[in-house]
């Protein structure tokens, strides 16, 4: 099954609705180091569709600074809590 960039734009806006939800009551911290996890790899996933978009894009754009910002937040999460 494909989908295209909209429609996986609409699954990533749910999952993180449904993400927020969850947060805002939480069971335990239990899997929480797995969350952090999931999240890094899901904003360097995201840095590189920025960079897909801004690849096919005529004219200039901010996506390049935007796909950093993500990697070093998604570097930030993955690293080991101290």
């Amino acid at each position: 099954m494909g989908v295209n960039e909209y429609e996986a734009s609409l699954v990533i806006k749910s999952g993180a609705e449904m993400l927020s939800s969850a947060s805002s009551d939480p069971r335990s911290d239990e899997g929480y180091a797995a969350v952090k996890a999931n999240l890094s790899q899901a904003l360097e996933l995201m840095a590189a569709a920025l960079e897909n978009f801004e690849a096919g894009a005529s004219g200039r754009s901010r996506s390049a600074g935007w796909a950093q910002d993500l990697r070093r937040v998604a570097d930030d999460l993955g690293e080991p809590d101290k």
